[in-house]
């Protein structure tokens, strides 16, 4: 199938998300989770040793400063499910403002990053790469505060990984899903709000919270 901007997000708003079988797949499919991964907001997980790697990593953070590199990151690995499609998808949703993404920096290299997408108070998590020891970690810590501070209602991940249910991820039933979707999808939230998120604020916001 090919698909539009518009119908992509009429998919997000509706629970389900497109995937393709691998890198050079042309064709995309709809993926509608009976159980669905998502990060409760106040039950983000800091151990102490992400606190301080968080305090003394010395990496940079920003938002949407490169996000063709973090969807670029994120594809670049041995078995992936964004295609050629998804990712001109995707860049055309950050244009428009419908899809958000946050990089961690070593001095002037991408390490790591996450990337998404923005329906009102609704932040679908798509995917997210390291190449530094707990880059993808301290950008998962970065965006549920900025999440937090910004009106976010729902966070999804869509699958729970071993790696997210360390950090605090759950799985709900789908039925459960789309109810705290509807309401969120009819909130609205500010993903790019200017915010100052020290390494310090991030950690008490997170751990006053969880």
């Amino acid at each position: 199938m090919s698909l539009s901007p518009e119908l992509l997000l009429h998919g997000y708003s509706i629970g389900i998300f497109p995937m393709a079988e691998h890198r050079h797949d042309p064709e995309l499919f709809w993926v509608d989770p009976k159980i669905r991964g998502v990060f409760p907001l106040d039950g983000f997980h800091i151990s102490r040793s992400l606190a301080r790697r968080i305090r003394n990593c010395g990496f940079s953070v920003t938002i949407d400063q490169d996000f063709a590199g973090v969807v670029d990151g994120c594809a670049d690995r041995a078995d992936t499910w964004i295609n050629d499609e998804l990712r001109s998808l995707y860049q055309r949703l950050h244009v428009s403002g419908h899809a958000h993404s946050l990089e961690i920096w070593d001095g002037t290299l991408l390490v790591g990053g996450v990337y998404g997408v923005v329906l009102g108070a609704a932040f679908f998590g798509e995917s997210m790469f390291s190449r530094r020891r707990d880059a993808s970690k301290i950008a998962l810590a970065y965006l549920t505060d900025r999440l937090l501070q910004t009106g976010f209602q729902l966070f999804d991940t869509q699958f729970l990984t071993a790696h997210l249910a360390s950090l605090g991820a759950i799985e709900i039933p789908r039925s459960r899903y789309r109810s705290l979707l509807e309401e969120a999808i009819n909130t609205s939230a500010d993903f790019s709000a200017p915010l100052s998120q020290s390494a310090e604020g991030v950690i008490q916001r997170i751990t006053q919270t969880s």
